[in-house]
């Protein structure tokens, strides 16, 4: 009797809205409901693509083009939609106002737009967009928190048989309720396109508010923002220094309150996560609290064990860092840095010049014929960044493999695996003595210039990109997730010559355009710089002449190292074994002919380690930097 006065309006509404819902749209549960792939494929708006083709064809040029930018816009790696960007762009009668995104949420818009204002110091601009922004996301919250209501959603089966009881099943559904609730702020906090979201959304708005406010002389609505802002971090020292300044201007006896919507946003959340961490503790499961500011109090003392875990990993990975200060000697004579971080204007850069003689370039640029005839990659054909040039790839397994056939010589395919390694060892020494690092990639390419179609260009041979996140110039941001090469931590170019025009390497700022340090190729010249965001990066189109060098990739995680590079070596090995002859013929051939790639400059122990100086960080208080188009993957 208890548990049917209990649960009987419950299973009684639950039953109405199946009927409804069956009659409506269909009987079956699958006839209404869409599947995980079909959801995924929306969210990344996946039938804008097929609608710009659509459109095209029937000659409707705008609705081809706004149906093109949306579909580009969360999904700005797509390399053959960038093509057609840029090809609607040349177009006559295609307007800058059909580039248009028209699945754009109100929030994003306003926000974007307020700290555009903000950064220009049009503080009475910024203060509208910026409350529209904020009333605009509280509001997508709510939707997203009533869109979680409903069935239980059971994509686990072997959850539902840990859940077999009904106090159990039904617990477990409602944990799934509280769980979905908390999360939408993750939802409304990410950008189309990106998977990760931005950090403290909702209390970003109180910032940037309450420093606004106070700008254009209205000081008791700053103060309000201010105190909202507190009710996140109520320890924050330069918020609370603020706050006193503002009761000083409006006067002790003057009561100043939070925001009521951000006092029922803070205190609803509190009182989730309580639940929400009770059952975690008591009944099981995980939860990934989506805020930074949850109070440590909140958080059962079994699950803080993990927090702190985390935490000494991240103290460790500093200390870490700052043990890479200490450069030590490079393990090879004759070697100059050129220019280090100081030098190009940014951190964890620097160019090392005498690393190969022209004798070992000329060496290597003989396998790049192979790479044009029978290498991996792209085989000359159209570069994937550009139509104005022809790219040729060749891996280190592939020259061996043509070395084995005879296509090549065998001491130029070992010239590539010797010169890569060399360089590996040159950038552990200099960057991370002491801690391993693993080839992630290598690769012998060649990008060569269409003669017939560079006037008039204006693109680049590599768009601006980092190596390791996929770089957001409008959010400022550089978000470490697929497709991107998470693993990466450093990169290497190795030149091998400087016969033709453009294609210098260039560093940028976060906003892609600012260029800050520029590296001329050269044979035997080695650029190398930590994966991440604090090294955008980009290359000159190649305007004629051919361009060929190493690229090289390095990671700390073995898991992650060369599988190819294995085989090559394994390869390289069985040679020298079959080459091991009593006659020496192999090595009387190599003498006679001279060649100074047989053997590499051996180390040395009395090279001068280089400084380096990192580009101080930005802080929280920071304002904001301006916000520009994106134009890169």
């Amino acid at each position: 009797p208890r548990e049917a006065a209990l649960f009987g309006r419950v299973l009684q509404r639950a039953d109405c809205l199946q009927h409804c819902l069956g009659r409506q749209l269909g009987a079956a549960p699958s006839a209404h409901r869409a599947s995980h792939a079909i959801r995924r494929d929306f969210e990344q708006r996946e039938p804008y693509n097929y609608l710009q083709v659509a459109f095209f064809q029937l000659k409707k040029l705008d609705q081809a083009v706004s149906a093109a930018h949306t579909f580009f816009v969360a999904n700005p790696q797509h390399l053959q939609m960038r093509e057609d960007i840029e090809k609607y762009r040349r177009m006559s009668g295609v307007k800058s106002d059909n580039f248009r995104d028209l699945e754009a949420t109100p929030h994003w818009e306003a926000y974007e737009t307020g700290v555009q204002h903000y950064n220009a110091d049009e503080y009475l601009q910024a203060v509208a967009r910026l409350e529209e922004s904020l009333t605009e996301a509280l509001s997508a919250l709510e939707e997203c928190r009533a869109l979680c209501e409903g069935p239980w959603e059971d994509e686990d089966d072997e959850e539902e048989e840990m859940q077999p009881g009904l106090y159990e099943a039904i617990a477990a559904h409602y944990i799934q309720v509280l769980k979905c609730r908390q999360q939408c702020v993750l939802e409304i906090a990410t950008k189309p396109g990106r998977i990760s979201a931005t950090e403290d959304f909702i209390p970003s708005h109180l910032d940037l508010l309450q420093f606004a406010y106070d700008q254009v002389g209205n000081q008791a609505v700053a103060a309000e923002c201010a105190a909202s802002y507190l009710l996140f971090y109520p320890t924050d020292e330069p918020m609370l220094e603020k706050m006193k300044q503002y009761r000083t201007v409006l006067g002790e006896d003057t009561a100043v309150t939070a925001r009521e919507s951000i006092q029922h946003y803070v205190q609803r959340s509190l009182m989730e996560k309580k639940l929400i961490y009770y059952a975690v503790e008591h009944l099981g499961g995980t939860f990934n609290d989506p805020d930074l500011w949850t109070p440590d109090e909140l958080i059962p003392e079994n699950l803080k064990e993990k927090h702190r875990e985390d935490q000494e990993k991240q103290k460790q990975e500093t200390l870490d860092v700052e043990g890479r200060k200490k450069r030590g000697p490079l393990p090879f004579e004759g070697i100059a840095v050129t220019m280090d971080s100081r030098q190009m204007n940014g951190t964890q850069r620097v160019v090392f010049d005498g690393v190969l003689m022209e004798s070992e370039c000329k060496d290597l640029l003989q396998l790049t014929k192979a790479a044009g005839e029978a290498g991996d990659g792209y085989r000359a054909r159209r570069s994937p960044h550009t139509p104005h040039e022809r790219f040729e790839g060749l891996t280190v397994l592939k020259a061996m493999q043509l070395a084995q056939n005879g296509d090549v010589d065998w001491r130029d395919a070992k010239l590539l695996l010797q010169a890569s390694e060399k360089s590996r060892k040159i950038i552990e020494s200099y960057f991370t003595p002491g801690k391993k690092l693993h080839f992630s990639f290598t690769h012998l390419v060649c990008r060569t210039a269409v003669d017939e179609e560079q006037e008039g260009r204006m693109d680049l041979s590599h768009p601006v990109h980092a190596d390791n996140c996929l770089l957001d110039p409008e959010g400022q941001e550089c978000w470490r997730e697929p497709p991107a090469y998470v693993y990466r931590d450093y990169s290497g170019i190795l030149y091998l010559n400087d016969d033709f025009q453009g294609g210098g390497l260039f560093f940028t700022e976060m906003d892609t355009v600012t260029v800050t340090a520029e590296v001329h190729p050269k044979c035997g010249r080695l650029v190398a710089f930590s994966s991440g965001k604090e090294n955008p990066h980009g290359v000159w189109a190649v305007s004629r002449g051919r361009r060929c060098a190493i690229a090289l990739w390095y990671t700390h995680s073995q898991e992650h190292a060369e599988q190819e590079r294995v085989k090559a070596e394994e390869l390289m090995e069985q040679r020298a074994v079959e080459q091991d002859q009593p006659d020496g013929e192999e090595h009387q051939e190599a003498d006679h002919r001279g060649r100074s790639s047989s053997e590499l400059p051996v180390p040395s122990s009395g090279a001068r380690p280089t400084s380096r100086r990192h580009k101080p960080g930005s802080d929280r208080t920071q304002h904001p930097k301006e916000l520009r188009a994106r134009d890169e993957f």
